[in-house]
């Protein structure tokens, strides 16, 4: 029997549930996290989200029907999540998403973690001019390395749009490298 599998099964079950949760998040909330935090950039809205999935994650592991990869359905729920906050800070703030763009781009300039690598914040400011599909499928395929077969699967969306998407933002990239 697979991990995962077996993983589900107590999950599912009301006696090992709790036990069975905390080795998941062992298992994935540092993927998880990073995932998020190239979403919203900032550690504490970070944390927020992450919270916010792992409950979702939580109350809903019943409805795991195993179509798919149990990380694919709990990177997609991470996904909504972070979308959805960042959705919802843009109304709190009443900004567009130009502003909240910009927002993006000052907060990585403040954050520790991208401190003194030039290259690095120069690749991360690129990638927040980018429109949120773009840069959703951008970072899952550069950073994360997830093959379009299960990017499709997370974000409901046909292999051939992702990847046409995928070279839409890797131009857009370079572009904006070499003119910065």
């Amino acid at each position: 029997m697979h991990h995962d599998d077996e993983l589900i099964l107590r999950l599912t079950s009301e006696k090992t549930k709790e036990s069975a949760f905390k080795e998941l998040l062992k298992l994935y909330k540092e993927r998880l996290y990073w995932h998020i935090r190239k979403i919203v950039t900032s550690h504490d809205d970070t944390d927020d989200v992450l919270q916010n999935t792992f409950i979702k994650i939580y109350n809903n592991i019943h409805k795991f029907k195993g179509e798919s990869k149990l990380y694919s359905w709990m990177y997609r729920i991470a996904t909504n999540e972070a979308l959805t906050h960042l959705k919802r800070n843009a109304q709190l703030q009443s900004i567009t998403s130009e502003e909240l763009q910009q927002q993006t781009i000052d907060n990585l300039q403040a954050d520790v973690y991208f401190e003194g690598d030039e290259i690095q914040l120069k690749l991360q400011k690129a990638i927040a001019t980018l429109p949120e599909k773009q840069k959703l499928v951008f970072n899952m395929r550069y950073f994360d390395d997830i093959k379009y077969s299960e990017m499709s699967e997370i974000l409901e969306t046909s292999e051939g749009a992702l990847k046409a998407s995928y070279h839409i933002a890797v131009k857009k990239i370079e572009e904006f490298l070499t003119s910065h």
